[in-house]
């Protein structure tokens, strides 16, 4: 291969393949490190120090093969991602580190086993995402051509059949309007199969009738379509109660090792393997659509789990829900979820959970799938978990409410008055006030029911099923939602602003928490207290749901003498309880 062929995209692609390969080559008995991002980012960097992009010995296909006979692909995977025309050439891998190497086996292969969630590590915004669907992206992404068309049977139902689609019945939330207050990556402006900015897929009537798709995205299909479709083909009772989204919590944050799953019937498609595939989604289309020289890939997630992509602080991990939501419209990803079942029959017509299945059924696997898809996950606010943020334990017996309530409370938290942008800050944050709130006021535990910070983040407090200790007198009939600082003068982030107005609610109403009709109130409007503030409270008045008929409280003001005082050191939240 001359150099003047040679191409640095090839390189990379090697580098993920021959990372693959050592994924399911640990060397026993090797000490491994703590289970972070950050060291899948080290052994992506060392594979790249050992592969130089000056170097044009090495040819394309050695270099994507040198990995690809010790890994054991699907057959859809390999469909997709290799082609049909591969030669067995091998190439000898670079060696990774024993402690590299170590950490890569026990990340290689995502899944859920007795409560445990594997093949996942924590990331610096405090979320956690399963290693495999992200490398899967990113491995299409570097592929480049990611239409492919589908090896339709001569049995199959004719490419220009329709297909009845059922009655979604409601507007699928999340997909329009979703990217967060600063900008964001164009994440789709090329491919056919993707389009930013969507609108809302429309409630679709019983005589609906959609083409039997002929092509599928190879990029959506591994990162989020396949799975999404087999996590659906349990049958209609599974698909309101599908487990999709289960948090966990790790054992420890510095050093994590063990991550336990907060629910006893998660399905594989957990929070971090959403998390993962998302970011492989929106890595690989990024990939696909930028001009060469492509950059390191550890340079690319370093920047996207940091302060952002290119300097976009937009397009990094703290947003994917919204970015993601922006990728693709539900009905693309509902036919891109129906081609991969479709793939799949071709593929391995042995699949247990696809044999006999007509295409109808797997429409309609594939419509309910997505809305649950993008109506539980994509349309609902990232919570982090008390675990995440280090609170102390509950103090009592906590008391249960009575679901659903009829009211949200907005708060802000005054002091901290910064805004929080970064997990470490919000975290710290949240310990504060807990202990301000327990050790101080005497109170159980933190006041409110969830904190909204600047990270785009929701942060857990007292949940949906405790009493709350945030609105004196009102605490058992609604919810209490504080935006860390001081919105006094200033306004907080569009992204958090959002979530309190239209993401919490939405999923909280889905949910069965709270009641479809029900009432936004500051908390001005039922004690007497300047939260949320001035500025914040003017631009909740304007948001449908705010109730009007509720009048502000009375506020004594200080008198000349003790506005001079400084003000105090503490969190003034003595009205709260």
């Amino acid at each position: 291969m001359s150099f003047g062929n040679w191409k640095p995209t090839v390189v990379v692609q090697g580098i993920v393949w021959i990372l693959y390969g050592l994924l399911l080559q640990p060397e026993p008995g090797t000490a491994t490190l703590p289970l972070l991002m950050d060291s899948v980012i080290q052994a992506l960097a060392e594979l790249e120090q050992k592969v130089p992009t000056t170097e044009a010995g090495h040819s394309a296909a050695a270099w994507l093969l040198s990995a690809q006979g010790s890994v054991t692909q699907s057959p859809l995977h390999h469909f997709l991602l290799e082609g049909k025309s591969l030669n067995t050439t091998k190439l000898d891998s670079p060696s990774l580190s024993p402690e590299l190497r170590g950490l890569m086996g026990e990340v290689a292969r995502h899944s859920v086993q007795d409560g445990k969630e594997y093949g996942v590590v924590l990331v610096p915004d405090g979320s956690t995402v399963a290693v495999e669907p992200l490398l899967a992206g990113l491995r299409a992404g570097l592929r480049g051509h990611r239409i492919i068309n589908l090896p339709l049977e001569s049995t199959a139902t004719p490419p220009d059949a329709g297909v009845t689609f059922p009655d979604l019945g409601a507007t699928s939330p999340g997909l329009s309007d979703a990217s967060p207050d600063v900008t964001s990556t164009d994440v789709g402006a090329t491919s056919p199969e993707v389009r930013p900015g969507s609108p809302d897929v429309q409630a679709s009537s019983p005589d609906t009738k959609a083409k039997l798709p002929t092509t599928v995205d190879s990029l959506l299909v591994v990162t989020l379509a396949r799975d999404l479709g087999l996590n659906f083909l349990q049958g209609p009772q599974t698909w309101n109660h599908s487990g999709l989204g289960t948090e966990g919590c790790w054992d420890q944050l510095s050093v994590p090792r063990t991550f336990t799953l907060l629910g006893p019937e998660a399905s594989p498609l957990t929070t971090a393997f959403l998390n993962g595939a998302l970011d492989g989604a929106l890595l690989g289309d990024y990939l696909s659509q930028t001009p060469e020289p492509r950059p390191p890939l550890s340079h690319l997630l370093s920047q996207y789990y940091g302060a952002g992509v290119a300097g976009d602080p937009g397009f990094r991990s703290n947003f994917r829900r919204h970015n993601g939501a922006a990728l693709t419209s539900a009905p693309t990803l509902t036919q891109q979820v129906w081609g991969a079942l479709i793939l799949l029959q071709r593929l391995e017509p042995a699949h247990p959970r696809l044999q006999g299945m007509s295409q109808e059924e797997l429409a309609q696997v594939a419509t309910h799938a997505t809305k649950e898809f993008t109506e539980a996950f994509l349309g609902c606010p990232a919570i982090h978990p008390r675990c995440r943020w280090g609170a102390a334990p509950y103090q009592g017996r906590p008391t249960p409410l009575k679901l659903p309530l009829g009211f949200l409370y907005v708060h802000h938290t005054y002091l901290p008055a910064p805004p929080c942008t970064s997990f470490e800050r919000c975290a710290a944050d949240m310990r504060s006030m807990q202990r301000f709130h327990q050790q101080t006021l005497g109170w159980a535990d933190i006041g409110y029911s969830f904190v909204v910070g600047s990270d785009g983040y929701v942060y857990e407090g007292r949940g949906w099923h405790w009493v709350g200790a945030h609105t004196l007198g009102h605490n058992s009939r609604g919810f209490g939602v504080a935006l860390i600082g001081n919105y006094t003068a200033v306004l907080p982030s569009e992204a958090a602003l959002r979530a309190v107005r239209d993401e919490l609610p939405r999923c909280a109403v889905r949910a069965g928490l709270l009641r479809p009709d029900y009432a936004l109130l500051g908390h001005r409007q039922l004690v007497r207290t300047e939260c949320p503030g001035d500025r914040l409270f003017n631009l909740l008045s304007t948001w449908p749901r705010f109730d009007k008929n509720v009048k502000p409280r009375t506020v004594r003001r200080a008198s000349s003498r003790s506005k001079r005082k400084p003000p105090p050191t503490i969190l003034l939240s003595t009205d709260l309880q």
